[in-house]
């Protein structure tokens, strides 16, 4: 038989997010194999595998089901409202029932039936499903193995022109890049694990490719979700592979410097951020994180620049609350279109889809600058996966030229001693703002400084902030105002401010260190020396 088949051109599936896993699609002819133990949607991906070709790229669906009953495809597709009964009256698509038996004996007499059928019906994708219920037929024939007989019916459809799906039961559970299925993954082109893996008490549908001949897909284990009203949507993981970065492709940067919606912390930055930088504020609860996030936005809007909070905390309506008490109207510029407010619960957070999520609302509004509301709850929630998801999204932002604010939750109250320990995202980011507690007699004091500001000079000093009405200002020394009990000096009078107990200077060390004289000699007994008995 000749071949048919146009070499070389990848066939898009048409499934949301799988194309873009396979890099395009698969090669036109292969013959697929989705294994999967029940409940994981391989019936579902065999389905809409034919619904995307009938709808999207005008090409006619054969679907074989040797386990279920076609009333049954026709009421499930229609949760996803895929109107398989038109494309039936339309000959774009056919969906029968058959015995596996029957299809063995099709097989066994060199396809007699099944060959002439593709033909008359002009197909160009096939789908069967329950191809493992072959086996004990094929074997009681006795003339040629299980896997001799997948290889025949493969290249059968291979020279009709036919992409294939057979959907298979998981012999085993296997390791990431493994598959778990018999004799299929010898014969097969292409193979789609599909599986559920236990998170806390949630479930988390995955989605692998362990191999595809002739052609690249981006290895690992992605998200999967069944969606009524869509059918299946695939969310490429959190990384780097994917149109977002290549060592070879250029890495836009820019001299621009914006504002962060404060004067002082500008100076403090050395002259305000970069577009495309990344500044990562931390801090213990309550020092003002999202206080300084919002300024940040509602400066951007000031300026025309588009911005986008995506809360894991705070939900929206608390956000806006808190806005208007200090007297930020949030609400106004998020109902002139200038600010964007998401919010993504963390009992339920899927970072594959999380990312998605991201990325459509900065491409739909063409955000300028982007604030995450805590990087804390990635940690949280996924300690495993988060580093490599942080790093992912800072390469997609910078790419876009967007500033960004991260915020992250301190776990210290007083005192500094580690910033991220854990995902280590002071490594990645380009600035570092720090809000910290300072506790000075009997008041806790707020400090801001800025240790990290990649691409210019900050100034390295820790100065004094207040949260009042327009937000975080930061006061001079000279602002500092006295408690009559307790006389209240500027920060610059204490040493180690940053520790958990700052210590006073003292004028008279001080000046005589200046000047290079020799320090006075203390006039207090050493420990444990006696003391001299005054004459008289």
């Amino acid at each position: 038989m000749t071949s048919k088949l146009p070499f070389k051109r990848l066939l898009p599936t048409g499934i949301l997010g799988l194309d873009d896993i396979l890099m395009g699609g698969v090669r036109n002819g292969n013959a697929i194999v989705i294994e999967g133990m029940s409940g994981t949607g391989r019936s579902t991906m065999a389905v809409e595998f034919l619904f995307r070709g009938a709808t999207q790229y005008d090409e006619a669906g054969y679907f074989i089901t040797l386990n279920s009953s076609r009333l049954g495809i026709l009421r499930d597709g229609a949760e996803f409202s895929w109107e398989l009964k038109q494309l039936e009256d339309k000959q774009m698509l056919k969906i029968i029932e058959m015995e596996a038996k029957v299809l063995a004996e099709d097989i066994e007499n060199n396809f007699l039936n099944l060959a002439e059928e593709l033909k008359k019906f002009k197909v160009k994708r096939l789908s069967i499903d329950g191809i493992s219920a072959l086996k004990p037929h094929i074997e009681k024939f006795g003339t040629m193995t299980y896997a001799e007989a997948l290889l025949k019916l493969f290249r059968l459809l291979q020279s009709l022109g036919i992409t294939s799906i057979m959907t298979t039961d998981l012999v085993r559970s296997s390791p990431i890049g493994e598959s778990g299925a018999g004799d299929e993954q010898f014969v097969a082109d292409t193979i789609i694990s599909m599986g559920n893996q236990a998170r806390g008490k949630s479930v988390h549908r995955f989605i692998e490719i362990v191999k595809s001949r002739g052609q690249d897909f981006f290895a690992g284990r992605h998200s999967l979700q069944i969606m009524n009203g869509i059918g299946i949507k695939i969310y490429p993981r959190a990384s780097v592979r994917i149109g977002d970065f290549n060592p070879e492709d250029f890495q836009p940067t820019s001299i621009v410097r914006v504002s962060v919606g404060n004067q002082t912390l500008d100076e403090m930055l050395g002259g305000g951020v970069y577009m495309g930088s990344v500044t990562l504020v931390t801090g213990i609860s309550g020092t003002g994180k999202t206080v300084a996030a919002m300024q940040f936005l509602m400066e951007g809007a000031r300026t025309g620049q588009k911005g986008l909070l995506i809360s894991l905390d705070e939900h929206p309506q608390q956000i806006r609350r808190n806005a208007e008490s200090l007297g930020i109207d949030l609400i106004g510029e998020e109902n002139r279109g200038n600010i964007i407010l998401a919010y993504d619960g963390p009992l339920e957070l899927n970072l594959d889809a999380h990312l998605r999520t991201i990325k459509d609302l900065v491409e739909k509004h063409q955000v300028n600058r982007v604030v995450i509301d805590s990087l804390a709850v990635y940690e949280l929630v996924h300690p495993q996966e988060a580093r490599e998801f942080i790093f992912s999204l800072t390469t997609y932002l910078k790419k876009r030229l967007i500033a960004s604010f991260f915020s992250y939750e301190s776990p210290e109250l007083l005192g500094v001693s580690q910033i991220s320990k854990d995902i280590k995202a002071s490594a990645i980011v380009d600035n570092i703002v720090l809000l910290s507690y300072v506790e000075i007699s009997t008041l806790l004091r707020r400090a801001v400084t800025v240790p990290k500001s990649r691409g210019s000079k900050p100034a390295q000093r820790t100065k004094e902030y207040l949260i009042q009405q327009g937000g975080i200002t930061i006061l001079e020394d000279s602002s500092i105002s006295n408690v009559p009990s307790v006389p209240q000096l500027p920060l610059s009078s204490y040493y180690s401010v940053l520790a958990r107990s700052p210590t006073r200077t003292s004028p008279v060390i001080d000046e005589t260190l200046v000047s290079g004289k020799d320090l006075p000699i203390s006039n207090m007994p050493k420990p444990g020396a006696k003391r001299k008995k005054r004459k008289g």
